[in-house]
């Protein structure tokens, strides 16, 4: 355990690494730092910090720059820090959100946007993670004399609609009979059992709308699969070269080339537990070669309580995690509200 003040040391360097990228020496933290020693007490401090693992010296620096290690102790006490969200900040990104979004897929899209274009990193967003979910609500609307619009609500209130021709005319009364007795049916059914379900022999107890239903059942397999598929959306790919981390080419082209690899990067974010809060990882506590100079920030967003997605943020190790833990906050609380009203209407 540090003492304060070596605490107060580490979170200076820290702090001023963020903002400048450049190693930090003993005589800029007593200029811009209330640390309340003189110089050659801040430059003992440092070189126990760095016996301890938390400072990395350049070869051609005589300041430090923090290591993995120190940044993982001070994004645990950011994370220890419950701050309260706030409210105006959160309002003002719900009205972009809701203005610039029509449907769930719009809405994830801009998030992604919207998040990078306000943390200047890489945003990114899955879609609605429904693989144990189970059918709530199905309904059949008539749209016109042969279209029927198919609606699909699972038990996270996930809405999924399509609209398919029939070749016979059929009447709402009609619909209402084959919705009632789909939903008798398939009411609380897993949705990766629905497929034995459907060839139980559903066209047989149902027999006078047989029409229907033989073009209603690959639809709704088709709808069901759909709903599985997990989506990744992001933003902000060149934003990363703004960062000095990132003016190698080649370290550039390695971390890029990993993010246009769509599956690893759902890999990565669906390995873990889609458990509630904030997650990060850091430098070399990620797995993957391409991302060990790098950190992760990820939240979660859910309706009704159960978690169904995510959101988080690529950029260097040398992150402004305050700020970015704050900002994540805000846009898994807004995404959460934003889904769970548009459902309820």
């Amino acid at each position: 355990m540090l003492d304060e003040r070596k605490l107060k040391v580490l979170y200076a360097i820290i702090n001023s690494y963020i903002i400048s990228a450049e190693p930090i020496g003993s005589r800029t933290l007593s200029k811009h730092y209330d640390i309340g020693v003189s110089p050659a007490t801040i430059r003992n401090e440092m070189s126990d910090l760095e016996e301890l693992g938390l400072l990395n010296k350049p070869h051609s620096s005589a300041g430090r720059v923090p290591s993995d290690k120190a940044y993982r102790l001070y994004v645990d006490s950011l994370l220890l820090n419950n701050s309260t969200i706030d409210e105006y900040k959160k309002q003002k990104i719900k009205d972009i959100l809701i203005s610039k979004s029509q449907e769930v897929d719009h809405l994830l899209q801009t998030s992604a946007k919207v998040l990078s274009e306000i943390t200047n990193h890489i945003a990114l967003v899955i879609s609605p993670h429904l693989e144990n979910s189970k059918i709530k609500h199905i309904q059949l609307v008539l749209v016109s004399d042969n279209q029927v619009l198919l609606v699909i609500v699972n038990n996270s209130d996930i809405i999924r609609s399509t609209i398919f021709k029939v070749d016979n005319q059929i009447s709402p009364d009609q619909l209402n009979t084959i919705s009632n007795f789909l939903n008798e049916k398939l009411n609380n059914l897993p949705l990766n059992k629905l497929n034995d379900v459907l060839n139980m022999g559903l066209l047989d107890e149902l027999y006078e709308y047989k029409g229907v239903l033989k073009e209603l059942i690959p639809i709704l397999n088709e709808s069901v699969y759909d709903s599985e598929d997990v989506e990744l959306y992001y933003d902000g790919v060149a934003r990363l070269l703004n960062y000095p981390e990132y003016k190698d080419i080649n370290k550039a082209k390695t971390i890029l080339s990993f993010i246009e690899d769509k599956d690893k990067i759902l890999e990565m974010l669906l390995k873990e537990n889609l458990g509630n809060g904030i997650e990060i990882v850091i430098g070399e506590e990620n797995v993957y070669d391409q991302l060990k100079e790098s950190s992760i920030v990820t939240a979660t967003y859910n309706i009704d309580g159960k978690t169904i997605g995510k959101i988080g943020l690529l950029g260097p190790t040398r992150m402004d995690y305050y700020k970015l833990i704050n900002v994540l906050r805000l846009f898994s609380v807004n995404i959460s509200e934003i889904l769970e009203m548009e459902f309820r209407k």
